[in-house]
């Protein structure tokens, strides 16, 4: 759903232009709109539906969009924000959401420094957050925060027996300049030297840069076996790009981060070969028949697909409607003992999302790891190669 446009009409009262404004800036899903006042569930969404992280946040808005007019039983308002990949929105419409909005539960952000934002605000005011990108929340927000993806732990150790397979004993590595990059690069390191691969070099970008020639010859001139890149969305493609139309022959490797068709679009023939963990849903056809969340991939897959085009699944539409799972049955729980809009009803449903344990979802199943609030283990995840320009599940 697009922004509707404020107007102004002569004579307008300024203050009530300003009213107008300040409510249209929000995005709400209409289905919700008309829930009993004081009976509904209220949920805050901040999403990076602009900015580098557009390709993350536009599908989560629109899987946002698609969910029904209840949650566990309850009518439920949505209210949607754009935080534009910056941290400070986020932590801004965190702020609003919860002061303003008076919501129940806050879901987002699309990156890791977004999310991170959004959980120090969330813990402050003893309100649950649902990440939706991978992070380990500090130990003063820990009671509070959740980070719904695939944490960069479950997600490596994928790669790092590909690279075993493969015999791989020397890795460049290059990411982002951020917490995210920052949560790849330690754990790689890690599990590079205690798998006897050795890192021989590390490499830094921005989000929003537009070359990274100086990065790559550096890695280059390494001479790596493989290349690992630490991104997300489309410029997770850039470093990709500028190895191979500079030569570069060996096995490049890519985190969950780059699972939408934006990335295979901006990629191009550079994407090729490329080896990256995933959500079960990316493949949920190619998925064999017993795997636990092969229906619950399915059929967001089809309906989803209904709607915005055959090809247009997306990771991230997936992890929206995986927090609404999560919430669904989270809300039931809490419902019980207190009513949406109390302190009471906070504290119940960050208890229920704590005990959230084998919940198929369309990644894989639920349960959420009471040391770091991380919601998949292994049986969330797939790897997947690029072939002919398209998601194949591997072996």
């Amino acid at each position: 759903m697009q922004p509707r446009r404020a107007g102004h009409r002569a004579g307008l009262a300024p203050a009530l232009a300003l009213g107008l404004s300040l409510a249209l800036a929000a995005w709400c899903v209409p289905l919700h709109a008309q829930a009993p006042k004081g009976a509904a569930v209220t949920i805050g969404v901040t999403v990076s539906a602009t900015g580098p992280g557009a390709s993350l946040g536009i599908p989560e808005k629109q899987a946002i969009g698609m969910l029904p007019a209840t949650l566990g039983g309850k009518p439920v308002r949505y209210v949607v924000l754009d935080d534009a990949t910056d941290p400070s929105a986020a932590s801004r419409n965190a702020r609003k959401l919860i002061e303003e909005d008076k919501v129940d539960a806050v879901v987002g952000s699309s990156t890791t420094p977004a999310c991170l934002a959004v959980a120090a605000v969330a813990a402050e005011s003893r309100t649950p957050s649902i990440g939706l990108c991978p992070f380990v929340p500090k130990p003063e927000w820990l009671q509070w925060a959740f980070s719904l993806p695939q944490s960069v732990a479950v997600m490596s150790a994928a790669l790092f027996d590909d690279m075993r397979a493969r015999q791989v004993k020397t890795l460049g590595f290059i990411g982002y300049s951020d917490s995210y990059g920052e949560s790849w690069l330690k754990d790689v390191a890690q599990r590079a030297q205690a798998a006897g691969i050795r890192l021989v070099a590390s490499e830094r970008y921005a989000r929003t840069d537009q070359a990274v020639t100086g990065q790559a010859v550096k890695l280059l001139a390494a001479r790596p076996d493989a290349v690992l890149v630490a991104g997300s969305g489309t410029p997770a493609a850039l470093p990709m790009r500028t190895l191979r139309e500079r030569g570069y022959q060996g096995p490049i490797y890519q985190t969950h981060g780059v699972a939408n068709n934006d990335f295979l679009r901006v990629g191009g023939k550079s994407a090729d070969g490329v080896v990256l963990p995933a959500g079960a849903l990316l493949v949920a056809e190619q998925l064999p028949a017993a795997h636990p969340s092969k229906a619950v991939a399915s059929d967001f897959v089809r309906r989803y697909e209904a709607r915005y085009g055959a090809g247009s699944r997306d990771l991230f539409a997936g992890y929206a409607y995986d927090a609404y799972l999560v919430l669904e049955r989270a809300v039931a729980a809490a419902g019980k003992s207190a009513q949406p809009g109390t302190a009471e009803f906070r504290q119940a449903l960050r208890d229920a999302i704590e005990a959230t344990a084998d919940l198929p979802g369309s990644h894989g199943v639920i349960t959420v790891g009471k040391s770091d609030h991380s919601a998949y283990d292994t049986r969330g995840r797939v790897l997947v190669k690029v072939q002919d320009g398209g998601w194949r599940l591997q072996p």
